[in-house]
């Protein structure tokens, strides 16, 4: 090995991408892959690839042999190969400032080909005015992809990211502990991956959706801060841009409170986003569950714009209408966006927000519009002067008033998806801004308004707020969980909770989710009660999406971007064909059979 080079073995002294004129000089010896080839007959120029960049190698007369020359000819890109010559640098009029090698070139005295290369089913190498080649074409061929700089450049950044997260964990005391990958299934919010076991019939693991009870079971333990680079898998139902496996940043610890976790995650994700070349203020912003839905429609809010929602029940509850007549009768509200200098909008693209709207549930998308000072709405023949007047002083001349009448449940996200679009077309997004924020006091319960009955917001292992509990003993869909998500430009980065230490509380929780019997209590969750009866400290904790992390941070446009080896969006792995079926013999092994037919 070089001295100071610790990538130089017995097979390479530098790589590629490393030469600079400081190299100028030196015989080396590369590998890697050809990128490029031109044969300018009896002249050679060759672009050789490795991770590190690429840099030109010429074969000449004047230096390298006939034999070198033809067998440089010869070679097909994406082949590998040993290339030993001197590091010279280039002319200034062939210099290539694009290139960080760019000042030098490799002169050739050899080259053997080590790894030849059949024709490359896909292309790596391109022009900058080149486009990909279809995304399936590309998962298929990954071998092929993931050779491409910019994939590269992602899993290194990925990389470095890891490391500065254990660094920082690790240097307050966090231990990277380990838990199962074959687990009980528990619900958390998605359908379990199972894997029957062959020496026990009839029974399955589950592939962990989190290490949620292992990491409260550590607390319990007595190692009081865990961290897990965790892997987790999720049987959900097809959706754009996610992974059925995936990696969250997992974190526990004992003896804290929300604010605790809340300083150890920022200076986490501050260190992160500095190693992506970012600074990060600290604190984060704080906002409440119900300021959130109330002034934006949604629990991750995009704050680099404002486009609050307002509620305008009062001012519309005088109309003989009956479309908000009606939606205030039933206990909904009447709530809109006022979009600055939109006014001028066609009606085609006034339709277009409120087929958004109607998408996301709502009914319909009244609007209202201030020009002069005068207000143009299809709705004025309801209005009466007073209302007239109450809406002119809201409105700001050249705005747009968008409103739905709906229970909040749909007017929330008609609204959010409605202020979405209208930020994109107003120019508003800062796509250099970063905002990050802090939601709080979630729901600790969401109630099925035709049937009643309780399901979590977060989790069933969540703490909910004790003041909360006392007041309202005997109406849970009114406490608040002690439960927080990070946030940022709209995306949810994170969430965790203080989580229920009791016992006792624990099983009240499992009660009113419905799992009522002490038996089915025991045998659904009895490693986790047990754990608490033995003694646990309160605790909490919280993971973070890496993968999303990592996108953002690579300025990917999809997870994918940043997975060596991801599904599709059918949740199929093209490169290696998987799932496929079984053969019947390896099934009745697992004591299983097939009841697709042909399978």
């Amino acid at each position: 090995m070089t001295e100071g080079n610790v990538f130089a073995t017995s097979q390479r002294t530098h790589r590629c991408g490393d030469l600079r004129a400081s190299h100028a000089g030196a015989i080396v010896t590369l590998g890697g892959w050809v990128h490029r080839s031109r044969d300018l007959g009896g002249l050679v120029f060759m672009d050789l690839r490795d991770r590190a960049g690429l840099v030109q190698v010429s074969f000449n007369p004047d230096w390298s042999s006939a034999a070198a020359i033809a067998d440089a000819a010869a070679v097909g890109v994406e082949s590998v190969v040993l290339v030993e010559g001197t590091v010279m640098h280039r002319p200034g009029d062939m210099r290539n400032p694009d290139l960080a090698t760019g000042d030098i070139e490799v002169r050739a005295t050899s080259i053997r080909v080590v790894g030849p290369a059949v024709t490359p089913a896909i292309p790596v190498a391109r022009g900058k005015n080149d486009k990909l080649p279809a995304e399936d074409l590309r998962l298929r061929h990954r071998y092929l992809d993931l050779r491409r700089p910019e994939l590269q450049a992602n899993l290194v950044l990925r990389h470095h990211l890891l490391q500065v997260t254990r660094q920082y964990l690790s240097a307050r005391g966090f231990l990277e502990l380990e838990t199962p990958i074959l687990t009980k299934p528990t619900p958390e919010g998605a359908r379990d991956y199972l894997v029957p076991s062959r020496v026990h019939p009839g029974e399955f693991y589950a592939l962990p959706q989190s290490p949620q009870i292992y990491k409260q079971l550590f607390m319990c333990c007595g190692f009081d801060r865990y961290f897990q680079i965790a892997r987790c898998f999720r049987d959900e139902d097809l959706r754009q841009d996610r992974q059925p496996e995936f990696t969250q940043i997992d974190i526990e610890a004992s003896f804290i409170g929300i604010d605790d976790i809340m300083a150890l995650s920022e200076g986490m994700v501050a260190d992160i986003w500095h190693e992506a070349g970012h600074e990060v203020p600290t604190p984060f912003e704080r906002m409440s569950y119900a300021d959130a839905m109330e002034r934006y429609g949604c629990d991750r809010p995009d704050l680099r714009y404002d486009l609050a929602i307002d509620d305008l029940t009062a001012v519309f509850a005088p109309l003989d209408f009956d479309v908000t007549r009606n939606a205030i009768a039933a206990g909904g509200r009447v709530r809109g966006l006022r979009v600055p200098g939109a006014s001028a909008w066609s009606r085609k693209q006034v339709d277009e927000l409120e087929s958004l709207a109607k998408g996301a549930g709502a009914r319909g998308l009244m609007r209202v519009k201030k020009v002069e000072g005068t207000l143009d709405t299809p709705l004025a023949k309801f209005f009466t002067p007073e209302v007239e007047a109450a809406l002119a002083a809201r409105m700001a001349d050249g705005e747009l008033l968008l409103v739905v009448a709906a229970d909040d449940r749909v007017s929330n996200p008609a609204l959010d998806r409605v202020r979405q679009e209208c930020a994109r077309r107003l120019g508003l997004v800062d796509e250099l801004a970063r905002r990050f924020v802090w939601i709080t006091d979630f729901p600790m319960f969401d109630k099925d308004p035709a049937t009643g009955a309780l399901s979590a917001v977060h989790h069933p292992f969540t703490a909910a707020n004790a003041a909360d509990m006392a007041a309202y003993p005997d109406a849970p869909e009114r406490w608040r969980a002690l439960a927080y998500d990070c946030v940022l430009n709209g995306l949810e980065l994170g969430g965790g909770s203080i989580r229920t230490s009791d016992p006792r509380v624990q099983s009240r929780m499992f009660t009113l989710l419905g799992i009522g019997d002490t038996a089915e209590q025991e045998r659904r969750f009895g490693f986790l009660l047990e754990g608490l009866r033995a003694g646990a400290p309160p605790h909490g904790g919280i993971a973070f999406g890496f993968d999303r992390i990592s996108m953002l941070l690579s300025h990917g446009t999809s997870l994918r971007d940043v997975i060596a080896f991801p599904k599709t969006t059918a949740a199929r792995a093209l490169f290696e064909d998987a799932p496929t079926t079984v053969p019947a013999d390896d099934l009745r092994e697992l004591h299983l059979r097939s009841t697709v037919e042909g399978a």
